[in-house]
């Protein structure tokens, strides 16, 4: 009985509140721009110790909210940023609103409301709040991947990410992918090589081997290319084969891939791999 009193006398000492709140809500169609509370902080003072009950309720109209912009193929949800804002300064640890949150931040219109950054600084309050869940790296890097098209950025939150307790092993496999297509060669390759090292299966550890055979051939392609160039600025004519390197004294021989097979040089000019080659380039982005 004393339990069921202190409960019906918090929710009655809260009804005011829910009464401003609700004011607010009905008036968004036409004051969209204003919010009766503009901060978690300041909702705190009023919430009389319910931070976690009033976190729901905020997030909950956050869905409301998006929900009905996204039904309306609206070009701007200018409310959501500052009911996320609100909702996880109420609940620091609501890691629903920190992960869907920035996924209704960071789509373009009119699926989201298109702010990436805003996005990014959800997240990154979130990893504050919450520096051991992995998958808030994760949401981190698919945000610089997808959205900012940032490849550096994305593969160094995969990579900080995959260094957190129960992180899967295939952040570090993304990021060393998106390494590599950010063109940073070494770090995608010292990714894969601790990949392997750590892989707990066969497969896993065979993928490793794979995409650490297509990295080197794709460098030591780069390498060819620049002498074939240099071939042809020097000799005034391309090359007919790789042979031509060998005889010029641009090559030793023939340079072979991971796989053993040698390399040719293709119609147009360009090194390619052999035909018996077993490397496999369509790994790399």
């Amino acid at each position: 009985m004393i339990w069921g009193s202190v409960v019906m006398a918090a929710f009655a000492a809260l009804w005011p509140l829910q009464r401003a709140i609700d004011r607010q809500q009905r008036s968004l169609p036409q004051a969209e721009g204003l919010l009766y509370f503009r901060s978690g902080r300041a909702l705190r003072r009023w919430g009389l110790g319910y931070d976690g009950l009033l976190a729901d309720i905020y997030w909950t109209r956050a869905v409301q909210y998006f929900g009905r912009k996204r039904l309306a193929h609206a070009r701007r949800y200018p409310l959501l940023g500052a009911l996320l804002r609100i909702t996880t300064a109420l609940d620091p640890h609501l890691l629903i609103a920190y992960r869907f949150g920035s996924i209704f931040l960071a789509e373009k219109p009119p699926g989201g409301a298109g702010e990436p950054q805003a996005a990014l600084q959800l997240i990154r309050r979130g990893i504050v709040a919450n520096p051991s869940y992995w998958r808030l790296w994760e949401d981190l890097g698919f945000i610089y991947y997808w959205d900012l098209k940032d490849y550096p950025m994305a593969a160094r939150a995969f990579q900080t990410g995959s260094r957190q307790p129960g992180a899967y092993v295939w952040m570090k496999a993304m990021a060393a992918a998106v390494a590599a297509q950010g063109g940073e060669i070494n770090t995608s390759r010292l990714l894969w090589t601790q990949i392997y090292q750590t892989a707990g299966t066969q497969d896993v550890r065979a993928s490793a081997v794979a995409h650490l055979a297509a990295l080197d051939a794709e460098q030591q392609i780069s390498e060819l290319d620049k002498l074939v160039e240099r071939y042809r600025r020097e000799k005034g004519r391309p090359p007919a084969s790789l042979e031509d390197l060998v005889f010029s004294g641009y090559l030793r021989a023939i340079p072979k891939d991971p796989s053993g097979a040698a390399y040719t040089l293709a119609r147009d000019g360009r090194v390619t791999l052999g035909p018996s080659s077993k490397v496999d380039l369509s790994l790399l982005p």
